[in-house]
């Protein structure tokens, strides 16, 4: 009785942590998910699919892909190399959390499956107390996340089945959050750091030239996967020059303040 009261504190204590730091991407999450559903919903798919695929999947930018897969002829090379080219930065991910993940039990499948790119930065950006657990705040962390997410999917595949409006477009909000992503990238950054993000323009742009609308989007992942890696040293002189740049920034304010 005492030992289950202990492990209700702990969880409770972790969730109420992790609670208000997932609740902005929640948000977002749930408004994001749920024009995915009423995509697949006015595709004519049952709830069901949005439901299942947000909890099994759970990659965003996958899912949004695969409504139209599913309306299109099935390619299975193409889907597959669509779905590692999306995935692979969680490979990135995952090696990084590996020191975090350690000796986490049970637990650990569920924090490795549920890891995606707001949670990586949760995980990563919080400094957690003492006196939490650091295994249960993770969990927390990606079960909020991918809640949030299910239930904006589910709502969306019931609204979208009732839907009798022109829909035509609502396809184009991801086009649109990857473009507002990239531009406040480009504004937050120094000039000569858009290196990454002009290989990102340009790569596309030829591959589209070469290949044709039809069969640009593989080569283009792999053009720019190699370029990125070509590129990596020089990425990396850019990284600690700017983490330079900003010590010297803040040892001038603390001087001026001092």
């Amino acid at each position: 009785m005492v030992r289950t009261q202990n492990r209700n504190a702990v969880m409770g204590k972790a969730f109420r942590t992790a609670l208000p730091r997932t609740s902005p991407v929640c948000i977002s999450f749930f408004l994001l998910a749920l024009s995915y559903g009423v995509l697949m919903g006015t595709r004519g798919f049952s709830f069901l699919w949005p439901m299942c695929m947000s909890a099994f999947i759970f990659t965003g930018s996958m899912e949004f892909v695969a409504v139209n897969l599913l309306v299109s002829a099935f390619n299975p090379f193409v889907t597959f190399m669509l779905a590692v080219m999306l995935g692979t930065r969680h490979l990135f991910y995952g090696i990084s959390m590996l020191g975090r993940f350690k000796n986490m039990g049970a637990k650990k499948p569920y924090l490795i499956f549920s890891l995606c790119d707001e949670t990586f930065a949760i995980d990563n950006g919080t400094i957690i107390a003492a006196d939490v657990d650091r295994g249960w705040f993770y969990f927390f962390v990606g079960l909020l996340n991918q809640s949030s997410w299910v239930a904006g999917a589910t709502l969306g595949g019931l609204l979208g089945e009732r839907i009798t409006f022109n829909t035509s477009g609502l396809d184009f909000i991801m086009t649109a959050m990857f473009a507002v992503i990239f531009v406040d990238q480009w504004l937050t950054t120094k000039r000569k750091s858009h290196m990454a993000a002009l290989t990102g323009i340009a790569v596309p742009a030829i591959c589209l030239g070469v290949f044709g609308a039809d069969n640009f989007m593989i080569p283009s992942l792999v053009a720019m996967l190699v370029m990125f890696i070509l590129l990596r040293p020089y990425l990396d002189d850019l990284k600690i020059d700017k983490t330079d740049g900003e010590n010297e920034t803040n040892n001038a304010d603390k001087e001026t303040n001092a």
